[in-house]
């Protein structure tokens, strides 16, 4: 049996706003300041909601930056917009902006991804003014009554007066008038009000509404619409034909229809159905207490089909096809189609391939083959529906090299895909290919031999790398510049014969490097490689594939796996371990993703109003805590560490992502290497997840064995990153003392609100990494008036800081030699020359490199540095009295000895009473570090020289 639902009748036939030879558009209009020193050609990537998107220029400019206008046809209700330029380098993610009256019209800074709705650093426009105008307001109402229905106006701050409606024509009635005032004004006021009887202000429709787009004649014509807030002043971007606007599934028996005009749920004439043999077994308003409203919630007698494609059918709306909408998002959606098994992607043998993507929203999925990487068109095989959602084919013979993609259709619409669980790809991403991953290993990589894991995590000393900043530099001495060859390439050296490359890291002595990402991201053109071209690659593309651009030939998908493979191989042979720094907590873009593509709605995360976080600043979120999307990171991190034996995992924006999914990660790695170390960016950010269920510092005691980055000590050090005046306490800050014992502790003893560390392996100490400015840098902007002598102290301090503290030590590339980035903030996208490693600095700075050497291998030589639980750094870790800006404590080490490490924050020496009889072995001061013995000290105290660290071996007993 069919329900109808009831609707407003329309009394009269609707007449068309639009003149016959115009149609119904929607504008959006941007104002982007961009950066002053960009040397890029920027445009826009523009869509409408859920729609395809096109490339717009801007055309015009103003004092605050840029202008561009979209007019796109047809009625619309959200923008997406992405400033990018043609060869898809980004200034921030996709951003959305919100239509009103047919018109979005926003205002965008470079660098950051907020969108204003009014001029964000105040009102710049000069409007013209006047002492009269000459007002035209045309007013609709879908009810067709307009009884009693009048105006309130008025000129600026000028005293209001009512209008009346006059006249008629083919949009509805209205109303004209003069206003004037002795005072120029440059807007008008209105409010339409209802009046009855006496009473002029029986009901009114909104508030105050501001008319600003005066004519220079000094005319103003706008148009208002019954339930619509905006201002019109284009008729044709009104819609006035009564249609559907949305209709979409959000519960296993529940639609959500969404029209352009109100529904009187409280009638009961008839006036919708729904397609399919699909039973209604109620309508009513999303508000309760709004019985006549443009959304309602149909709620069927049987559970949905979410495979079948479905329509709304009404008398007055016309029909549409139902979406599947926030259903996918339900626990329900979760418990009915997870997948737990362990062949999606492609299965390759020499004999057959067998093919398995999860879609469980669409009706027809098709496997479309591709004989070149270019072909814009393939040859395409249904698959077959399997369990839980998901789609398998089959294809025999060897299939090697295979280049491929899925198509699934959602409701009326096919949409194509990369495989999300694909292993390597064609050039740029664009199509998946099958392989052989057993010829992609090179020489001796199952032999076993190579790096030795620690089962501390607190024994690493991490070195934080970009693949081409470490051999771009023509002075680098390494022939494979910018890819994965050239980091494998040994006993190279530069300027003045320093090590360079490889050479220089394992010389330094760190045990393992961190890479930023090495997964293929979007934000660099594989097919251009001999145009410079540089990005971070926080922009996933392909998860499980890896960067193409750091390979010698990205159009063969066996190169980049194979010399990847060679990398690491390379690096355990050097007894180096190899971190990998993931991105799963966004995409590059919603839209465009394998994800989204593939179940609409699904993997990503949305606010209440159905837009899409933003805590991450790039305009999505992945949804963790939806059982694919976990499984998925868990997939796929198990598969980086097994294929490719990584020994770590550093997690970008951690705090993304919730606390189950990573003890997840963390259980599946331990089945595979329980040295395996995991860190992350455990920041308190804003996505709509329970504050307990974050991955963040404020939750780690829910997360053992989970590192987070600690920017207490990194603030409390050099000053916050957010600042760039901003000093800490090696640069000159009072009374950073105590918040500086705390941290080299190992931070067990913050306050919850900051970080409930709870073991010295979930704690990464650090000064420096790839993000904000360099410590370098930062030093410039807080003390620009130091000595570079003085400035090499205080960076010398910083480092040594970290080296001697609990928990896992952190260094970025080229800190060693005081790296600069020439005051660059965040040079994600900056050029070469900002972000390369510079060899001729580390030439210069060679005794820098030497001291930092030193401390390394102090680091590793003394096991009291490296405390592995809460109750060992308790019992073996003492702070002892010391003069103001100074931190100093003895650790308990092994064999009955005692270090006392001190570090001065004055200018000046500072004295330090000994916490035991001498002799005292000097092993670090001012200008040496390491553990060779510099002096003894036999008194009862000892001097520390202005902005500098003393480490000092007593063995016996403190007395």
């Amino acid at each position: 049996m069919v329900l109808i639902l009831s609707l407003i009748p329309i009394a009269q036939p609707v007449a068309s706003v639009q003149a016959e030879d115009s149609s119904t558009y929607t504008s959006l209009i941007v104002h982007y300041q961009e950066d002053p020193n960009t040397t890029q050609d920027w445009n826009l990537w523009v869509w409408a909601d859920g729609a395809e998107g096109q490339v717009h220029n801007f055309t015009d400019e103003d004092a605050f930056g840029k202008i561009a206008r979209v007019d796109l046809d047809g009625a619309h209700e959200r923008f997406g917009f992405i400033v990018r330029t043609d060869e898809w380098e980004k200034d921030g993610g996709d951003r959305w902006a919100d239509v009103e009256a047919g018109v979005a019209e926003v205002w965008i800074k470079s660098g950051d991804d907020t969108v204003y709705t009014e001029p964000p650093d105040g009102e710049y426009r000069d409007f013209p003014s006047f002492n009269e105008v000459d007002l035209t307001v045309h007013y609709y109402r879908y009810d067709n009554n307009y009884e009693g229905w009048d105006l309130w106006a008025w000129p600026g701050s000028g005293d209001g007066q009512t209008v009346e409606f006059t006249s008629e024509d083919d949009f509805g009635k209205t109303a004209e008038v003069t206003l004037t005032d002795e005072e120029a004004f440059d807007r008008i006021g209105l409010i339409v009000r209802k009046n009855e009887g006496d009473n002029d202000w029986a009901d009114r429709e909104f508030g105050d509404r501001i008319i600003r787009q005066i004519q220079e004649d000094g005319k103003a014509e706008i148009w208002l619409v019954q339930g619509e807030e905006g201002i019109y002043y284009d008729p044709n971007h009104i819609d006035r034909d009564p249609k559907i606007l949305r209709a979409a599934i959000d519960g296993l028996n529940e639609i959500t229809l969404t029209t352009n005009f109100p529904i009187d749920t409280s009638l009961e004439n008839p006036g919708i159905e729904l397609s399919g043999g699909l039973d209604i077994e109620s309508i009513k308003p999303v508000n309760e207490e709004e019985t006549l409203t443009t959304q309602v919630i149909i709620t069927t007698k049987q559970e949905i089909d979410l495979t079948k494609t479905y329509k709304v059918i009404t008398d007055v709306f016309g029909e549409a096809t139902i979406q599947v909408g926030k259903v996918v998002r339900s626990e329900a959606f979760d418990e009915e189609y997870f997948y737990d098994g362990d062949d999606l992607g492609n299965t390759y043998t020499e004999q057959q391939t067998d093919f398995k993507v999860w879609a469980p929203t669409a009706s027809e999925a098709m496997l479309v083959t591709y004989d070149a990487w270019d072909d814009a068109a393939g040859s395409e095989m249904a698959m077959e529906k399997g369990e839980k959602g998901t789609w398998t084919a089959s294809l025999s013979g060897d299939q090697d090299g295979l280049l491929y993609t899925y198509k699934v259709k959602i409701g009326d619409e096919w949409r194509e895909a990369v495989d999300p669980y694909v292993r390597s790809t064609s050039v740029n991403g664009d199509k998946g290919a099958v392989i052989d991953l057993d010829e992609t290993d090179p020489a001796g990589w199952d032999n076993g031999k190579g790096f030795t894991s620690s089962p501390h995590p607190e024994d690493a000393i991490i070195y934080e790398l970009h693949v081409r900043d470490l051999s771009i530099q023509p002075e680098s001495g390494i022939e494979e510049k910018g890819k994965y060859l050239g980091v494998s390439e040994l006993k190279t050296t530069g300027p003045e014969g320093v090590r360079t490359g490889l050479n220089h890291i394992k010389d330094l002595g760190v045990s393992h490097v961190q890479f930023l990402p090495i997964y293929d991201y979007r934000t660099v053109d594989e097919t251009k490689l001999d145009t410079p071209q540089f990005n971070w690659g926080y922009d996933p593309k392909n998860y499980n594939v890896p960067e193409g651009s750091y390979a010698t030939d990205p159009y063969d998908p066996d190169v980049r796996v194979t010399e990847l493979k060679e990398m690491i191989h390379t690096l355990h042979q050097e007894n180096l371990g190899v971190v990998m720094d993931v991105v799963y907590n966004h995409m590059y873009a919603v839209n465009e993703s394998n994800f989204n593509q593939l179940v609409p709605g699904y993997y990503f995360r949305y606010n209440e109003d159905g837009t899409l976080a933003n805590g991450t600043g790039v305009g999505n979120d992945t949804a963790s805590e939806r059982r694919m999307m976990e499984k998925f990171i868990v997939d796929s991190v198990s598969y980086w560490a097994e294929e490719y034996k990584m020994n770590g995992f550093r997690f970008d924006l951690m705090g993304i992502h919730d606390t189950d999914t990573m003890n997840a990660v963390r259980e599946a790695l331990d089945e595979i290497d329980p040295s395996i170390i995991v860190l992350g960016e455990g920041w308190d950010l804003n996505t709509p997840l329970d504050p307990e269920r974050k991955a963040n510092q404020k939750n780690a005691e829910d997360m053992p064995r989970v590192a987070h980055f600690n920017d207490t000590l990194r603030d409390g050090a050099k000053g916050s990153v957010w600042e760039d005046t901003d000093p800490g306490f090696i640069n000159g800050k009072q009374g950073m003392e105590a918040i500086m014992k705390q941290s080299v502790a190992g931070g067990l003893d913050y306050d919850d609100s900051t970080a409930t560390y709870r073991d010295p392996d979930q704690v990464v100490q650090y000064v420096e990494a790839h993000d904000n400015l360099t410590l370098w840098d930062k030093l410039e902007k807080t003390n620009p008036d130091a000595s570079e002598n003085d400035k090499i102290a205080m960076h010398k301090l910083g480092s040594s800081i970290v080296l001697t503290s609990q928990g896992i030590s952190f260094i970025h590339a080229g800190q060693e030699f005081m790296r600069t980035k020439g005051g660059d903030h965040n040079s994600y996208q900056s050029p070469d020359s900002v972000n390369q490693l510079d060899w001729e600095r580390r030439a210069e700075f060679d005794e820098e490199v030497d001291y930092m050497k030193g401390l390394i291998d102090l680091r590793q030589r003394f096991e009291a540095f490296r405390l592995t639980d809460a109750e060992e750094i308790e019992d073996r870790l003492s702070f002892i009295k010391a003069p103001r800006n100074v931190v100093a404590y003895t650790l308990e080490e092994k064999k009955n000895r005692n270090l006392l490490v001190i570090h001065n924050a004055n200018k000046g020496a500072a004295a330090v009473k000994l916490p035991g009889k001498g002799p005292w072995k000097v092993l670090v001061d001012s200008e040496d570090a390491g553990t060779k013995i510099l002096a003894i000290r036999h008194g009862d105290r000892v001097k520390v020289k202005g902005l500098s660290s003393m480490v000092l071996l007593k063995d016996g007993k403190l007395k």
